[in-house]
């Protein structure tokens, strides 16, 4: 809806543009206290207590605190693609532009002093073409065109996503057995004739480990 605005050269128009997500967003000062210390060398024991602090209370500073508490900041900030956007078991698997169902890309980053560690996972529904009818609970699902059909979306899908985030660990959910196994299979197949070196598949069952 803005695209006319954030195409102009003129700086100008950056003022009456209001940069929004549908997602979430949350930033939390955590402060580590030991509850206890083993030995004379001052070495915290194994249990732990997490402090979340508001935002205004200050950073250790070495010269005011010479025993500073181990603090971080922690944000979490979770973005849910306006593509394919659905309701659940409505909206499944991909379109012919590659964009996946209910796509939320979630990062975590920690700041520490002067260092930022950030982690970025993202989840969506299973990359291929499938889908599910009926209203029943948990109904059935079906693919919805043949592999080969499926082979040049699933790489331009794959290609927009190492091109956002170079490498990548796939986790399939998908249970193994019954009849959501019909569309685990289907993924692996499609991963296995991409052959991607940058891509790592790992197929993890959870109901196997409930």
């Amino acid at each position: 809806m803005i695209s006319d605005l954030t195409e102009q050269e003129d700086s100008l128009t950056v003022q009456w543009i209001i940069p929004i997500i549908q997602g979430f967003v949350q930033i939390e000062e955590v402060v580590l206290s030991p509850r206890e210390c083993l030995g004379s060398e001052g070495l915290w024991g194994s249990q732990f207590s997490l402090e979340v602090e508001e935002l205004d209370s200050p950073y250790s500073d070495p010269q005011t605190h010479p025993h500073p508490q181990p603090r971080f900041l922690l944000v979490l900030i979770s973005r849910r693609s306006r593509h394919r956007a659905g309701m659940r078991y409505k909206r499944r698997g991909l379109d012919s532009q590659g964009n996946v169902a209910n796509f939320v890309e979630t990062e975590q980053m920690v700041y520490s002093g002067h260092s930022v560690i950030s982690f970025v996972q993202i989840r969506a529904s299973v990359p291929v073409f499938w889908s599910q009818q009926g209203y029943r609970y948990n109904p059935r699902p079906r693919l919805d065109r043949s592999e080969e059909e499926t082979k040049p979306v699933f790489k331009a899908h794959f290609k927009e996503q190492l091109k956002l985030y170079q490498k990548q660990v796939i986790v399939n959910l998908v249970k193994q057995t019954g009849p959501e196994q019909l569309v685990g299979s289907a993924y692996l197949r499609q991963v296995e004739a991409l052959q991607d070196p940058h891509l790592l598949y790992v197929s993890f069952d959870f109901h196997q480990h409930w």
